[in-house]
């Protein structure tokens, strides 16, 4: 039976002891779009506990990028900018284990025994959330905030975390 919880521990490890991929979301985070006008979307990253803040910021800018690019556009702007970490907590069960020895000596008992506790201990999970809300432009606007090329910026960032 030990075999089968040390089996199944490490098979969970594995499954979610990765940072979130770049994917839609699902179980283990991701992001989601929304359009709001025919050049305006907002955008969301949901990572997990093992994703980093630049890791999140970076795929919600990698999902806007793409926006960009699908819907025929060649740059954006970000109008609004969001993030912050969703904290949760996870206290391990604690458990006790009581050994003992009885012992007699003509019509007396004497004994002794040991108890011992371990687990709960508490985990602090962050993950982190990015919205963003951008505009797209066919072409690059004289305006002044950052303009963002959407190719050069999706080549960059899948680049870096070696998205195929």
């Amino acid at each position: 039976m030990k075999k089968v919880g040390i089996i199944l521990s490490v098979c969970i490890l594995i499954f979610f002891g990765c940072a979130t991929s770049y994917q839609p979301v699902g179980f283990t985070g991701g992001y989601e779009e929304t359009r709001l006008d025919e050049n305006v979307f907002s955008v969301f990253f949901r990572g997990n506990g093992y994703t980093s803040r630049q890791r999140a910021v970076d795929f919600a800018l990698l999902r806007s990028a793409e926006l960009t690019i699908t819907h025929g556009y060649e740059y954006f702007v970000i109008l609004e900018s969001n993030s912050y970490l969703s904290t949760s907590t996870y206290t391990t069960p604690t458990q006790t284990r009581t050994t003992g020895e009885v012992g007699f000596y003509g019509n007396s008992a004497y004994g002794t025994s040991r108890t011992t506790a371990f687990g709960g201990q508490t985990y602090y999970i962050r993950k982190p959330r990015v919205s963003l809300m951008i505009m797209c432009f066919k072409e690059k606007p004289d305006i002044e905030a950052t303009v963002f090329n959407a190719r050069f910026l999706s080549d960059s960032i899948n680049g870096k975390y070696d998205i195929k």
